[in-house]
């Protein structure tokens, strides 16, 4: 029997690429904020010089690369398992021949496969003809970044899993997803570079999987620091929230109670 993971992957790509007028519009809100972000760094830039590391030209790419992976990594979760959960409706995804958490996690490759075709590629090509841009040195960078890319939404997939989960508990998750997209942009270098950080800041937060999202992708890419190092930082963190999320979902499921729906 095939192993319908690798189904479920083509599935979540083709979902996606059903809502082709809402990708467009929001390619289309990533591309104006990027726009107005990249020349808000750039006039700044322009008078203080570098900061943190950053040059226009990395502050810049910076910027369009955070406004691309926005979607490929998605940071604000839907809230589809977490009312799945809440309505008891999650006992029919636990009882199908599949692991419910690999499953989700396949369907999420293919949604963030999408996003890259259609709200990475666009605005970086914008950003790099109309602002100064700086590509990868050496050829290798590119393979790494899409490695650092699939890790960065397998931590972004685990964090999002366990917050969904946590509707075992408290019913209802909303007030649990506000926040994690309220703070979760500024822990993850989406808003602004971490570099930018006081020390302290940026040393706690070396120990936490929010980095792994934005910062050390976009790390790759410009080919800041040790490239194996951020590497295997994402591994360990997907590995380990893979884990979290696993022993979470078994014990809520022991306490389930279908409440109808």
């Amino acid at each position: 029997m095939l192993s319908p993971y690798p189904q479920l992957v083509r599935a979540g790509f083709q979902r996606f690429s059903t809502y082709r007028q809402a990708a467009l519009a929001g390619l289309a809100t990533n591309t104006v904020f990027g726009f107005l972000r990249a020349s808000v760094l750039v006039a700044v830039l322009a008078q203080r010089g570098p900061v943190g590391g950053y040059d226009i030209a990395a502050a810049v790419t910076y910027v369009w690369l955070g406004q691309g992976l926005l979607n490929v990594v998605n940071l604000w979760s839907d809230r589809e398992l977490a009312g799945r959960v809440r309505t008891g409706d999650i006992v029919i995804d636990l009882g199908r021949p599949w692991d419910l958490q690999t499953a989700l996690l396949a369907t999420d490759f293919g949604r963030a496969g999408y996003a890259v075709l259609m709200r990475l590629v666009p605005p970086v090509a914008f950003g790099a003809l109309f602002f100064p841009f700086r590509w990868p040195e050496r050829p290798v960078t590119w393979v790494l970044f899409a490695v650092a890319m699939a890790l960065g939404t397998a931590v972004s997939f685990g964090i999002r899993f366990l917050l969904n989960l946590s509707a075992f508990w408290l019913l209802d998750a909303r007030g649990v997803l506000a926040v994690w997209g309220t703070v979760g942009g500024l822990l993850s270098g989406l808003i602004l570079p971490l570099a930018w950080f006081p020390a302290w800041a940026q040393a706690v937060l070396a120990w936490t999987p929010f980095p792994a999202l934005f910062q050390m992708p976009i790390d790759v890419f410009l080919e800041r620091g040790d490239p194996l190092a951020v590497l295997a930082h994402q591994l360990f963190w997907a590995a380990a929230l893979f884990a979290l999320g696993r022993v979470t979902l078994a014990r809520g499921s022991r306490r389930l109670v279908v409440q109808g729906g």
